[in-house]
Parts: structure tokens; sequence; C-alpha cells
């Protein structure tokens, strides 16, 4: 039963989260099959999983990973990626073991800090190693990510000078440090897992080397964020567990997942109500969702907003835009506009009047 849903050269594949150990797991997946693996371990820090052990002696513990990244190589495509995340620590032992099978890519920095304390040289970033199967060929999507913005007065964070009419309207090419996706902070928000990632961070990850229907492995999966981030952006996944109560969590989640995560043909990803991260090849088709500041340098305090909030997918069900809703929706981006303009210049006038 096993090997017939973990053969990913069937023509329609089955997307499956499978209980049990991921070494023994990862014997069933052929050579050369996967488009994407991302792997997110425990970190060996003693957090309280409830099925396995996450204080190992050092050696150990290496000697276990290096198994299970050995595997990761193996199944990944030629033209595929590979992404590993954890603490710069481990990440530096991880890098060796990579460097004798695998390619470099980038090693992206997830600025993910928490609140100001502790001491100097405090942890303020999680690491993602980023390999390709091969020197050439690796598939990687160019990215857009939203510009910054200061959050209560709405200007852009950085100073372009005289550049901003050469602004892309939604906003920059990613680089390799992440600042604008944070950690799950609020327990409403979180499953019953110690180490759970943030969605539209595999959302990213996902959009930046994969294509519709590729396939994503993720042996750790935990409660299932690989896994939905994969199904709701219209990809194929497997994920491996072994504990059988997050993977319960896991499939309960998925059932409730729908793979809409789109605007037309595009798949973007959203987050609270709006597109944070998009393909930079899909934009010519994508901008007329979208409501953008003219002239162009004007984006440095009016944001490019999606025209309609019924295009954001609720509940599992996206609906598009109605041509009839436009005049609404620009009527209420120019008041919010108005509104905006009126704090800045109240503002001005107090700072004026103190500094008579």
């Amino acid at each position: 039963m096993l090997d017939n849903y973990l053969n990913p050269a069937k023509p329609r594949y089955s997307d499956k989260i499978i209980q049990g150990d991921c070494l023994e797991l990862f014997k069933r997946i052929p050579d050369n099959s996967i488009d994407m693996t991302f792997a997110d371990p425990p970190f060996n820090l003693k957090k309280n999983y409830k099925s396995y052990k996450d204080s190992l002696e050092f050696q150990e513990y290496l000697n276990w990973c290096h198994q299970w990244i050995s595997e990761m190589v193996r199944v990944t495509k030629p033209t595929g990626t590979i992404f590993l995340h954890n603490i710069p620590k481990w990440l530096t032992y991880y890098a060796s073991f990579l460097n004798e099978i695998a390619f470099f890519k980038h090693w992206i920095s997830w600025d993910a800090s928490t609140s100001p304390m502790g001491k100097s040289l405090q942890p303020a970033h999680y690491g993602i190693l980023f390999y390709g199967k091969e020197q050439k060929g690796t598939k990687i999507n160019e990215l857009r990510c939203q510009h910054k913005r200061d959050r209560k007065q709405g200007y852009l964070i950085k100073d372009y000078g005289g550049k901003k009419d050469k602004l892309h309207p939604f906003g920059p090419l990613i680089s390799d440090v992440w600042k604008d996706i944070h950690r799950i902070k609020h327990n409403k928000n979180r499953d019953a897992h110690p180490c759970q990632l943030p969605i539209h961070l595999l959302d990213r990850l996902i959009l930046l080397s994969t294509d519709e229907n590729d396939i994503v492995l993720d042996p750790f999966i935990g409660t299932g964020t690989t896994a939905i981030s994969a199904k709701r952006l219209g990809r194929n996944y497997i994920g491996f567990e072994l504990d059988p109560f997050y993977v319960n969590i896991a499939k309960e989640k998925l059932l409730k997942t729908e793979s809409n995560f789109k605007l037309g043909k595009s798949w973007v990803s959203f987050y609270l109500n709006e597109v944070i991260t998009l393909r930079n090849k899909d934009w010519n088709s994508l901008k007329k969702y979208f409501l953008i500041p003219k002239p162009i340098r004007s984006i440095d305090n009016h944001k490019t907003i999606l025209i309609d909030k019924k295009l954001i997918p609720i509940n599992g069900n996206g609906k598009y835009i109605k041509k009839e809703d436009n005049k609404i929706d620009k009527f209420n981006f120019n008041i919010e506009n108005t509104k905006r303009k009126k704090v800045q210049i109240r503002n001005l006038a107090i700072n004026n009047k103190e500094l008579v």
C-alpha cells in the first residue's frame, strides 16, 4: 500500500502525510524524483516534543542529521532544490555535509527576533540553507515582496532619493535577508507543536523554487505547514512525521485547505488580507488586480493595494472580482489616502507648534 502512493512516477500524484521514521520512509522514494525538499528538523535544544527525544549527544545528533540530509539530496531532481532551516550553529555543520554532495546557492537569513532582552549578540535570526542538486540548471524564480513601510505613517522606510520614479509598484526583488515574515507569536494561532513555522515563509520558498504540480517533500512535516502551503499553491506534497498526534492535526488541517492562492492564473502568497509574495514573471498578468499609485514616485506614501478584498481566499474559498465593484474600491482607496494625508498634516502642524 505504501509503495502505491510513494511513487512519484504516477501520472497523477496522490498527496499524503505518512506516519513513521523519515530514514525508513525515505527508502521508498526513488532517486531524482522530488522537485523541492525542505527540512525543519528538531534543533536538539531539549524542546518538548511528544514522541521523540530532542537532547541527543552532540555527535549522535550530527550523525543522524548526516543520514537524512544525504537522503534529501538523493531524492531531489537534478533541477531541484534543497532547503534546510535551523539555527546558525547547526547549519554550519549541515553545510559541511552538503558541500560534498550538492552545490551551495544561498544562505537566507530570516530575521525572527524576539523581545530585546537578555545579552549582547542575542540570537535574532534563523538560517535557511539553499542548495541545488547540480551546479547548473537549478530552478529559481525571481520573487517580489512588498515595499517596507512605517507601520503608523505608511511611508517607505528606505529613502530612494531621486530614484523613486524607477521603483517597482509592488515591491523590490527579494534579497537573502527576510525581515517581513514574522514568527507566530500568539498562542491562538499556534498548533500544539513547539516549533511551528509561519506558513507564508514556506509559501515564499515554494514560489521561489517550484512550479505548479511540482512535488515538495518535508521529512519533518510536524502539523503540516509545508504540505498546506504546497496544496494551496497548487503543488503536490509528501510529508513524513514520527508522531501520530501531529499527523492527525496535519491531516485535519489539509482537509480544510484548497488550492486557491491565485490571482487569475498566477499563484501568490496572501497574508493579513494582502499579497505579500509574487513571482516577478507574473507581474504583467497580475497588475490588473491592483490599484497602482500614479505617478509612480507617489508610492513613497501611497501603497499598491488589491482592487477588491474579495480576491483574497476566505475559508478556503477564493472569490474573484466583479467589475461593478471597482468604483467602490477606488473611492475607498482615495478616502484612505485622504485620511492619511490629514493625519500627516496634523502631525506636521503639531511639530511646528512645538518648535515655536
